[in-house]
This record gives structure tokens, sequence and C-alpha cells, in this order.
């Protein structure tokens, strides 16, 4: 039998991942967690056999708290869930060593085939992320710009793109105000901007502004 563990903050969600979980014969739920501080204490403590992840959670985020997961159990599988569209996020949290990612609304379809690629060590990616890894490993699809930055620069370049002021943003990360300056100069350089105009102009034009 298949042990899941699932971290999500919105318990009808929960129940709903549950739900679909349970139409199957050979996969249960036996664990979950409303927030990172709370998943980690029990995933860390705990044999499971693969760790469904929201990247949204509150006070700790997904991000960090699949880094922590990967650094103590680096052969545990963890499979993202996010709002957010590939072209966001799947490069990113593939390269921090998850072994899928889905969006919510693709859940009731593809949670399933992840999780049963995941537990034999595979990495679960959609069709077109798929084509998209392909295209880059054969030299026909360029690298986007934002695909440059580590998951820190682009949660600050999330924000920045979102209005938010450098001192909105070093309270919502926790990281002195130079610090987030230092990260908005390095942003742009990699990305060959010189204004947060720019940013902002570049997110809308790649759907990266929600």
């Amino acid at each position: 039998m298949i042990q899941i563990f699932i971290v999500d903050d919105h318990p009808i969600f929960r129940e709903g991942l549950k739900k679909v979980i349970s139409a199957t014969t050979d996969m249960e739920v036996v664990g979950e967690a409303a927030d990172g501080p709370e998943a980690l204490q029990k995933i860390l403590v705990n044999t499971y056999d693969v760790v469904i992840l929201d990247l949204g959670l509150p006070g700790m985020a997904g991000f960090d708290v699949l880094r922590t997961v990967k650094a103590k159990c680096p052969c545990l599988p963890v499979i993202i869930l996010s709002i957010h569209s590939e072209e966001e996020y799947a490069m990113m949290v593939l390269k921090e060593r998850a072994s899928g990612y889905l969006t919510k609304e693709s859940v009731p379809v593809d949670l399933i085939k992840a999780i049963r690629k995941a537990v034999t060590g595979g990495t679960y990616v959609s069709d077109s992320l798929g084509e998209r890894f392909a295209g880059k490993l054969l030299g026909r699809t360029d690298s986007r710009p934002h695909e440059s930055l580590s998951n820190r620069e682009y949660q600050i370049f999330s924000l920045i793109v979102k209005g938010k002021s450098v001192k909105e943003i070093a309270r919502e990360v926790s990281l002195a105000r130079p610090t987030v300056s230092t990260y908005r100069t390095r942003i742009l350089d990699k990305m060959k901007m010189k204004t947060n105009a720019e940013l902002v102009r570049y997110a809308v034009k790649h759907n990266l502004d929600n």
C-alpha cells in the first residue's frame, strides 16, 4: 500500500485529494498538515512513500519545506501542487529535486499518474512541459530570462511585479532591506533590464503577474 502525506492549507482541497486517492485500491492518505512547520514535524519523524505538497503555504513557503525535506530525506518523493502555471514554477521546483509538478486544476486527471511515477523513482511532468524539456535539450527552445533566476530571486521578482515596495518585500520574505535591494539589482542584471517597469512588462507578457 502506497502511504501518502498531504500538505495543503485548505481543508476542503485536502478532502478533495483524499477522495481522488481513495478511488484507488493500493494508495491511502495516512497523514496531513496545514502548514510547513506542522508538515516537517510529522514528515521527519514518520515514514511515508510520497508527499503531496502545496507550494503556496502560509508562514513557511512550500519551497522551503521542499528544500528541508530533500536535505533530510533525499529519497522521499515530493510532488508539488500549485495554483500557478508550469511556466512560473515547474522548472524551479524540479531543480530542487521535486518528483513532479501539478497545477491544482489538473489533479483529478493527473494526480494518480504522478504518484505512481514518483514512487517508482521517476519524475512526473505534463506533456507540454516534457516537450519544453526536450526542446531545450535539442537546442530548439531558448531559455526565458526568468528561468535563470534562483528560487529566492524569483520570489522577489514576483513581489516586485506585484508592486510591492522594498520595505514590504523585506518584511514578507524576512530579509533586510539592503539585501532585498541587492537581489533586485541581481534580478535586473540577469534579465538584462534596468527598471521595475521593464520587469512588470515582461511579467505581463509571459503571464507571470498572477
